[in-house]
């Protein structure tokens, strides 16, 4: 059976895309000193906060609640929609513009909030990942605690803010280069690699490796998640932008990855998997850039022939138990539910390949992953779930109207409900005449 889904002329992907960002605007919200962030990064359908949830009194630039990401996603389709001439709608939803502000004005608060409530640390570089909403207090962990923290998806932060500065006036700009190149160079300074001369997974805020896992006990994975890839995107961005050279120690990262035939273990914070499938993705997109930077094309060569062509496991041909799957991917074997985030990542990663090679396949499989995301809209917002849980292995009391098998209840607003953004978008800039492929 083919993984290959059409789109859906009566609700495209980019009547999916409006549905995500109408979400973020009129559910996901709040102010802190005057400037937007995210109420919580763990919402129902109707915006309500799961303050039960490790993520539900969290938010900031860090891994789940995605500031400076969701900001650039919003920018980003901002300036696809005014470049279209539209009036900023969604698909089948209210308009998203209000009266007293715009997707731009929420994306540049949420920046602000960023840069200037407490998560940079100006005097050393160090950033901070999330703020406990309930405690009002900066932490460095979804735990809401400063045991650890993980280098890779803070170097993430570093690398988004470099890529949202392309977006924003020169004073914003120079603020987000600064923040990340000081990021850097404080990793530089502290962080350690583990035993294997990987990024380790976690750390302390001194920089020692962290080998516990969140939840306590040893992490069979701290020294080969695929977080540290996040590194190596901040050191090609760097390089390539000419504010720091660090090719040297992008090319010794990168042989390393090669000897040790990649390193693929659980992205997410909260999993436990020798082989997740967003590892995969990240892995050839860091890859493929690098080599292109470097001009090493064996670096290409294992991005395709190891990191792309490992995602071919993870993709779902079917329906399963009644469930929309076909067209997904399955985020490992501990942990097998489609998360959306990661096949978001999925679907760049396909975009990445086609814009590389030309290879039509490529496209066909990110427009697939993205037609399929666009069947797990829910409720009066426009609601993207998180996952979907087709086997219940979350538990029926998590899902959509209390089914058995079917879609997660809550989302990440600004990382799972959003992130299909960047594929979506890159798609209908650079490559629209694919968009019915």
């Amino acid at each position: 059976m083919p993984f290959y889904l059409p789109e859906n002329p009566d609700y495209t992907i980019l009547d999916s895309l409006r549905d995500s960002v109408h979400f973020v605007l009129e559910a996901s919200l709040t102010t802190y000193r005057g400037r937007a962030c995210a109420k919580s990064s763990f919402l129902d359908p109707y915006g309500n906060i799961m303050h039960w949830h490790d993520f539900g009194d969290l938010e900031g630039p860090g891994w789940a609640a995605n500031s400076i990401g969701g900001a650039l996603h919003l920018l980003r389709f901002a300036k696809y929609e005014r470049r279209q001439d539209q009036k900023v709608l969604t698909g089948k939803q209210a308009p998203i513009e209000r009266e007293n502000f715009s997707v731009e004005q929420v994306a540049l608060s949420l920046i602000d909030h960023t840069l200037e409530d407490g998560f940079v640390d100006w005097s050393t570089g160090f950033i901070y990942p999330y703020r406990d909403t309930a405690r009002d207090e900066l932490c460095l962990n979804f735990k809401h605690n400063n045991d650890w923290f993980c280098p890779g998806s803070m170097a993430r932060v570093a690398w988004q803010m470099l890529r949202v500065s392309d977006f924003v006036g020169p004073e914003r700009a120079d603020a987000l280069r600064r923040a990340a190149n000081a990021w850097y160079g404080w990793f530089s300074e502290h962080v350690r690699p583990a035993p294997n001369g990987w990024i380790p997974r976690r750390c302390t805020k001194d920089g020692a490796p962290y080998t516990q896992s969140a939840e306590g006990g040893p992490d069979p994975f701290f020294a080969n998640s695929g977080d540290g890839y996040f590194v190596l995107d901040l050191m090609c961005e760097l390089t390539a932008r000419g504010i720091r050279d660090c090719s040297a120690e992008l090319e010794c990262k990168c042989i390393l990855v090669k000897e040790h035939g990649g390193f693929f273990a659980s992205i997410n914070h909260d999993t436990y998997d020798a082989n997740e499938s967003v590892a995969y993705a990240v892995a050839f997109r860091t890859l493929l850039r690098a080599g292109k930077l470097l001009g090493r094309e064996d670096f290409i060569q294992f991005a395709f022939d190891r990191c792309l062509a490992g995602l071919d496991r993870f993709k779902m041909h079917e329906d399963r138990n009644g469930v929309a799957t076909q067209g997904l991917l399955w985020m490992e074997e501990s942990w097998d539910t489609a998360y959306l985030w990661e096949n978001a990542e999925a679907a760049a990663a396909y975009v990445d390949a086609f814009a590389h090679t030309g290879d039509s396949k490529y496209i066909v499989d990110a427009l697939t992953i993205l037609r399929a995301a666009a069947k797990h809209h829910h409720g009066p917002y426009g609601f993207l779930t998180e996952g979907v849980d087709w086997n219940n292995h979350v538990g029926q009391q998590h899902h959509i109207g209390g089914a058995l098998y079917g879609d997660i209840q809550y989302t990440e607003p600004l990382l799972n409900n959003l992130h299909i953004a960047e594929a979506t978008l890159e798609i209908l800039e650079r490559f629209p005449e694919t968009v019915w492929l």
